[in-house]
């Protein structure tokens, strides 16, 4: 190395490397050396070039549970549920967790009052500072008591202990009294959502409790004519259906995969229907069905319980969901959830989430009186559009749309129901604002 010292500027100092070398007398510069400035001139053009692509290749977001999709669709969550707060009340554990002491309690159909409070315990949206909260969750479980004779859960408590948390929350605290109770938040799983009886008649004759009239119902029944039991705001929600069982299904067989059973159903189904006071169960449709193709070969219809039987949905091409006392029915969602096209025949009835999921894309909808014709309808579908129906259903969002998880994920039902409800809110303010029913009566 040598140095140099500008003969223009004496404070100007020049650093000169000896790249070459002298032998015999002759300096001589090996090919690298010749070149040496080209190739270094090369390697940092390439490095300042390159380094930001590849920091930009390489950068990954840490997840977030609210602002992880970017894609423009149905599924993509509304700013405002950023900014949405909930409280919820931490009441006496009489009116909770006390039943859960019974598994069956957070697994049956109506365990989303279970799921949507363990969900919103763990949510961003929580709020432990109710001055600031845009709803109150009121966190009951009124189905966990179950008929020792056939098993099913038993609601005829419900009214009373809801109106014990009421007047609990009413008394301790200032928040129901200020907008008598209309920005609290209740789930009713049942039948008859917060009629809460399982027949129709009865369950309109004692109608709504008056102190729920005023809040927001979560409730698996909706119908899209006027009805006393859903004269309340109210955001129709799906049935449960345990997120577990449908994993360990699919971890045999993919959604995808082979389909050897048509038309399948498995329930209650009556060969001489029952005459009770006045109604008959399901209207008679599924005696209908059973009388009509209870030989039919393609028809795989059975009447007993079986424990494999979410597998035999896995193998059907189609599920009937026919209504029961009331229009709704578990078979939906467990029908999306593995794939088989459901086929609603409840007449006028709300489905969950038609805002976000596009029934008319996934499923088929058979009117009551039409249930004779059912073989040749779905004969007509499979030869037509069957391909298209599914693929619109195995996109995996449809079925998250509809699945609670002890911890909100992104569209999921419980996020479904935080998105209806943030509609419901001037967020710049937590302000509640009261407007139309959250669907359609």
């Amino acid at each position: 190395m040598e140095i140099f010292r500008s003969s223009k500027n004496k404070k100007e100092i020049y650093l000169k490397m000896k790249l070459s070398r002298t032998k015999n007398g002759k300096t001589e510069h090996p090919f690298c050396i010749k070149h040496f400035k080209w190739i270094l001139w090369f390697s940092l053009s390439f490095y300042f070039f390159s380094t930001p692509l590849l920091n930009n290749q390489n950068h990954h977001p840490k997840p977030n549970t609210f602002d992880t999709e970017t894609e423009t669709s149905k599924f993509q969550h509304p700013k405002s549920l950023n900014n949405l707060k909930v409280y919820i009340y931490e009441l006496p554990s009489k009116y909770n967790t006390d039943w859960l002491s019974n598994n069956r309690c957070s697994n049956h159909l109506f365990a989303s009052e279970v799921a949507i409070h363990k969900a919103l315990t763990k949510s961003r949206v929580r709020t432990f500072d109710p001055s600031v909260a845009d709803f109150f969750f009121v966190p009951v479980y009124v189905s966990c008591k179950f008929n020792t004779v056939n098993g099913f859960p038993a609601i005829g408590h419900a009214r009373g202990l809801l109106s014990s948390a009421v007047d609990f929350i009413s008394s301790e605290f200032p928040f129901w009294n200020s907008g008598n109770g209309s920005d609290h938040v209740f789930v009713a799983s049942h039948d008859y959502g917060a009629c809460f009886h399982a027949m129709e008649d009865r369950a309109v004759a004692e109608g709504i409790p008056e102190f729920m009239k005023n809040s927001i119902v979560l409730q698996t029944f909706g119908v899209k004519y006027r009805h006393p039991c859903q004269d309340v705001e109210h955001v129709v929600i799906p049935p449960y259906v345990s997120p577990e069982k449908v994993r360990e299904i699919l971890s045999v067989s993919p959604v995808t995969g082979r389909r050897d059973i048509f038309v399948f159903f498995r329930g209650k189904m009556e060969v001489h229907p029952k005459n009770v006071s006045g109604q008959y169960y399901s209207k008679c449709v599924r005696t209908k069905i059973l009388r009509k193709y209870g030989h039919d070969r393609r028809f795989y219809l059975k009447r007993n319980r079986f424990a494999g039987y979410l597998s035999e949905i896995l193998r059907s091409v189609f599920c009937l969901c026919p209504l029961g006392w009331a229009p709704w029915s578990p078979r939906l969602v467990e029908s999306v959830a593995l794939g088989c096209v459901p086929v609603i025949i409840a007449n006028e009835i709300m489905l969950p989430f038609e805002n976000t999921v596009s029934w008319s894309e996934i499923s088929l909808t058979v009117a009551e009186k039409d249930v004779g014709k059912l073989g040749r309808i779905l004969d007509d579908v499979a030869a037509t559009n069957l391909s298209s129906i599914q693929r619109n259903l195995w996109n995996p969002k449809v079925k998250q749309a509809l699945m609670f998880h002890d911890d909100v994920e992104y569209g999921d039902a419980t996020w479904q129901i935080l998105i209806e409800l943030s509609e419901k809110v001037d967020v710049s303010d937590h302000r509640f604002t009261r407007g139309n029913s959250l669907s359609t009566s």
